[in-house]
């Protein structure tokens, strides 16, 4: 799959993560992941031709449960659904919770201001509204 330009330039994070499968053995399988302003792409394969799972930041509720060892930094990411997904990543690349962590504030954020924006632009229009029906009146 090749991204368009819109999409390269929404990167965050792109690079390897390691995926505890949810069968009963919990397997952990490497995944290439993409980390981008609006969801964290896992993909099958390195090459991101096939798309296994798409977790968007709306359905994201927090990252949890880091843990650092010799070796990985573990972590859990939970769902609006409370869902839980357990990633590791080695300890030299142990930003990764960090990353999505603040790409989770971001977005949080960013749908804030633009619930305000909406509902003020309702409020007014509203308001408008009532001033134009006061104005009518005898």
């Amino acid at each position: 799959m090749k991204m368009s330009p819109p999409e390269i330039s929404n990167i965050l994070k792109e690079g390897e993560l390691e995926k505890r499968s949810d069968n009963l053995l919990q397997f952990w399988k490497r995944k290439t992941c993409v980390l981008t302003t609006d969801s964290l792409n896992i993909y099958a394969d390195n090459q991101k031709k096939t798309k296994s799972k798409e977790l968007k930041l709306q359905s994201i509720k927090k990252v949890d449960c880091v843990e650092r060892t010799g070796k990985f930094v573990y972590f859990t990411i939970v769902t609006t659904d409370n869902k839980e997904i357990d990633f590791r990543c080695s300890s030299e690349d142990h930003c990764w919770n960090a990353v999505i962590t603040m790409a989770l504030i971001d977005f949080q954020n960013r749908k804030a201001i633009q619930d305000f924006k909406t509902r003020q632009d309702t409020e007014d229009t509203t308001l408008g509204q009532q001033d134009m029906r006061m104005a009518r009146a005898p």
